[in-house]
């Protein structure tokens, strides 16, 4: 496992990017109606016609959103992981998941109608609960200017079982329009965004990837032991501190936009680690760019398999991880006997 070459794990990692490239011209051209590249080109130098609105108004937008949450979601995972000292761990660990879903169906239930600086109602109210969430795990953990990890991973569990027992309350108590709609967002799905809203997150997601990326050497010697990072002069309640707040960030940014969409943060740091190896300084930047093409490309075959009926990809994700996390405990338990 990440015995390669370092050449060659170099070479991997920026092949991410020709992937992201290729992704980003590719997919769109993929549907229930294949669109011909030819009047694509033709449409960006100006010559409109329906293959080119089709690509840059409904797929497009739709893939780069896949880029942006797989990305997320990859990264996170690797830095819970890292932090926890569990390959098991996931960007939902600590019950954003659970608090951003408790927020969009409380709107959804409530009909709350608001649109703040471009953002629907179930936006806002899927990062308010996410932030609070954060919020609140994050004040039961801190002791006296140290986190207690035990006690995050806790508080998490223990906060993602009463929200979801408030979230069947929700559905038990809702109408058949808001049982409708409260099912088809917790099935997680890209197929409602547009440009600004992309464009209006993607500072928030640039500053929490640089700053987890300033840490990769930091993460390097927290994943072995906090005894050794401290040896080394790690200041670990500092540095754990911060890596939670922007994770779950970008966590509640994800769900916020996408509903929750499961195992992309379990499923691409392990294949990256068996690639790469454990080096956060390749893991973070590789985690981000093939999470990105792995959801969007798991987005483009959902809703092309079953066409005309568009698959919301968080099912397509949750069928494929469930086998590859057990086969994870399998191999786990394998190497600790």
């Amino acid at each position: 496992m990440g015995r390669n070459p370092i050449g060659f794990r170099i070479r991997f990692v920026l092949l991410g990017l020709v992937s992201v490239a290729g992704a980003v011209v590719v997919l769109p051209l993929i549907g229930s109606q294949a669109l011909d590249f030819h009047q694509v080109w033709n449409h960006l130098r100006g010559t409109t016609n329906p293959d080119g609105v089709i690509f840059f108004q409904v797929r497009l937008p739709r893939v780069m959103l896949g880029l942006l949450a797989g990305g997320c979601l990859s990264l996170a995972g690797v830095v819970f992981q890292a932090l926890l000292r569990n390959p098991l761990a996931t960007p939902y660990t600590l019950g954003v998941s659970s608090g951003g879903a408790l927020g969009a169906l409380l709107a959804i239930k409530l009909g709350i109608g608001l649109n703040w600086w471009g953002f629907s109602t179930l936006q806002i109210a899927a990062f308010t609960g996410s932030l609070l969430t954060i919020a609140l795990v994050y004040g039961l953990s801190r002791g006296i200017g140290q986190i207690a990890i035990h006690i995050m991973i806790l508080a998490g569990v223990t906060l993602s079982y009463f929200f979801g027992a408030l979230i069947l309350l929700l559905h038990y108590l809702a109408d058949f329009t808001e049982t409708q709609q409260m099912i088809r967002w917790m099935m997680g799905g890209l197929d409602i965004t547009d440009y600004g809203t992309i464009l209006r997150v993607l500072p928030l997601i640039a500053v929490a990837v640089v700053g987890l990326g300033a840490l990769a050497n930091t993460l390097n010697l927290l994943s072995t032991s906090e005894v050794f990072a401290l040896s080394k002069g790690v200041d670990v309640p500092r540095v754990q501190k911060w890596a939670f707040l922007l994770t779950s960030l970008l966590t509640g940014t994800v769900v916020a936009l996408t509903g929750p969409i499961g195992f992309v943060g379990l499923i691409v740091p392990h294949f990256l680690r068996m690639v790469v190896g454990p080096d956060h300084r390749l893991l973070i930047p590789g985690s981000f760019l093939y999470g990105g093409v792995f959801l969007a490309t798991a987005d483009t075959v959902a809703r092309t398999v079953l066409a005309p009926i568009n698959l919301p990809v968080g099912i397509l994700t949750a069928m494929l991880g469930g086998p590859f996390f057990l086969w994870l405990l399998f191999r786990q338990r394998k190497h600790s006997v």
